[in-house]
């Protein structure tokens, strides 16, 4: 069973940045695809980011600009830099693991090729 542990995450005011961290139980992240998404409180878990197994990276449009996924392969870690932050983006953060090697990006804006899910860590962004 794959463990995904987030952190990175707190209170801050609106401009300034976080960077959120996930490590995942496995030996690599070569040939994974890792997901970041978000839920805000009465709302549905959205997309946020994600780096393919290929390395290319997503965003979803109300983040592109402002935040930034990386990954290490080697210490099995992925990133999300996160920049300008804005009340919106108030929310818990999830990483998640796509194991299975999509040419599609559009398919890693949802939930279904996400197999493992980290527990979240809070974002908060005050005015």
């Amino acid at each position: 069973q794959v463990q995904l542990v987030e952190s990175g995450g707190g209170l801050v005011q609106a401009g300034a940045s976080l960077r959120l961290s996930c490590t995942a139980s496995v030996r690599t992240l070569s040939g994974l695809s890792m997901g970041w998404f978000r839920q805000a409180p009465g709302k549905e878990r959205e997309f946020v980011a994600v780096i393919k197994w290929s390395d290319d990276a997503y965003y979803a449009d109300s983040v592109k600009g402002r935040f930034t996924i990386s990954r290490d392969n080697a210490k099995s870690a992925v990133y999300l830099q996160m920049n300008s932050l804005e009340p919106g983006d108030t929310a818990v953060y999830y990483c998640a693991l796509a194991p299975r090697q999509y040419t599609s990006s559009s398919i890693y804006y949802t939930k279904g090729p996400y197999d493992y899910w980290g527990q979240g860590t809070q974002v908060t962004v005050s005015s």
